[in-house]
């Protein structure tokens, strides 16, 4: 038969009809829509699943001194502080009017700050769910609180690091370059603070006096942005990493950079013709193992890099399929956790190299986490609009 012959023959099938006749194949229809809509949802390795954010989850904290509350703040403009255990809302931190971006609680667990990218600081009474202080800076890019006092740092687009206490909002500035503070941390001393630029410098901060005490630019510092910082457990050494594709590891005493770890392989290739995107790589996350002399890299091209500091040499590359947005060492150990855009949560043994688990449960990318002080749980926030809490502890280790 000719083309047209076949048109016409498939005119006189009715489709819609034969499948109503048929309940079997219509069943087996949305069954097939679903998997594929659901692809990722398929595992969920999840204890609790908190879902009052109506939008992208940014940022998640646990309070240090039970860890049994989470704040989480999200691209709905709103924060939460809620109980772990059974996901139980404890109370909004309301009244911002821009996505919360940051959030975290004072060492004591007696206050939470939240953040928004407009640069509103709010910061709550956590037994009292009372808002006690609030301050307006430029856009905000980073905010911590100090390791021993209620005092909170928050870095801005402007430049600008600003240094409060808590609930008396006496204040401080700590001017840096004309462009964006984009990472910073206040070291274990709680004296001084490394913050670094979006023009490649990094400058170490003397907290009381106001004054820088290093600069690290041109050669020393980076060639890109800054993307992160961190320090060893006593502070003495400092890891950065940038959008180069770069870490550099810096005596903290002398401002000194003692060596600087590069991905060779992993340089950002040219573009290869017009309008075509140069694949970019970039150092997304990085931290000092506090029982071993190792540090962890966490790079967005999928590359978990393991450095041997003692040689200064890389002992492993743990690949994954996608970005790691973010990772964190277990407090006593030598694991480490990653999360990453393909919404999966990895352990790894930094000794070996090798994944030690993989748990599930978000349909989108993991975008911030947080571990537990006895490395039992893990909260993750996502893309999905959900924060989850993952029991993460085994028998073995």
């Amino acid at each position: 038969p000719s083309a047209d012959d076949l048109a016409d023959e498939m005119e006189d099938v009715d489709f819609e009809d034969e499948g109503a006749e048929e309940p079997d194949a219509e069943a087996w229809e949305t069954e097939d829509d679903e998997g594929v809509e659901d692809g990722m949802e398929a595992q969920d390795d999840s204890e609790v699943t908190f879902s009052l954010h109506s939008a992208s989850v940014f940022c998640v904290s646990l309070d240090p001194k039970t860890n049994a509350l989470a704040v989480t703040g999200g691209e709905d403009d709103k924060a939460f502080v809620w109980r772990v255990s059974d996901g139980e809302l404890l109370f909004e931190c309301s009244g911002h009017k821009d996505s919360v971006t940051c959030a975290g609680f004072s060492h004591d667990s007696v206050f939470v700050a939240t953040g928004d990218m407009s640069g509103l600081i709010k910061v709550w009474r956590v037994d009292a769910k009372e808002e006690v202080w609030s301050f307006e800076v430029g856009d905000l890019e980073w905010m911590e609180w100090h390791p021993q006092a209620h005092v909170l740092l928050a870095g801005t687009a402007d430049g600008n690091s600003w240094m409060w206490k808590i609930p008396s909002g006496d204040c401080k500035t700590f001017q840096g370059p004309a462009c964006p503070a984009t990472c910073g941390r206040i070291l274990p001393d709680g004296k001084r603070a490394v913050v670094g630029y979006e023009d490649g410098t990094m400058r170490i901060w003397d907290l009381k006096q106001g004054t820088s005490l290093h600069v690290l630019k041109g050669q020393d510092g980076h060639q890109d942005p800054l993307t992160c910082v961190a320090s060893n457990q006593d502070g003495s050494l400092i890891m950065t990493g940038s959008v180069d594709c770069h870490a550099k590891l810096v005596n903290s005493a002398t401002g000194k950079v003692v060596c600087v770890f590069k991905m060779e392989s992993m340089a950002p290739k040219a573009p290869t013709g017009e309008g075509e995107e140069a694949e970019s790589n970039s150092v997304e996350s990085l931290g000092f193992c506090n029982v071993m002399p190792l540090a962890a890299v966490g790079y967005l091209d999928g590359t978990l890099a393991i450095y041997d500091l003692s040689t200064q040499s890389l002992r492993h590359k743990c690949q994954h399929e996608s970005g790691i947005v973010q990772l964190l060492w277990e407090e006593s150990s030598a694991v480490v956790y990653t999360c990453s855009l393909d919404g999966a949560v990895r352990l790894w043994d930094a000794r070996s190299g090798k994944m030690i688990s993989e748990y599930r449960g978000h349909s989108a990318e993991i975008l911030d986490f947080a571990v537990n002080k006895d490395a039992s749980i893990v909260v993750t926030t996502s893309g999905d609009h959900q924060a989850k809490v993952f029991c993460v502890q085994r028998p073995d280790r």
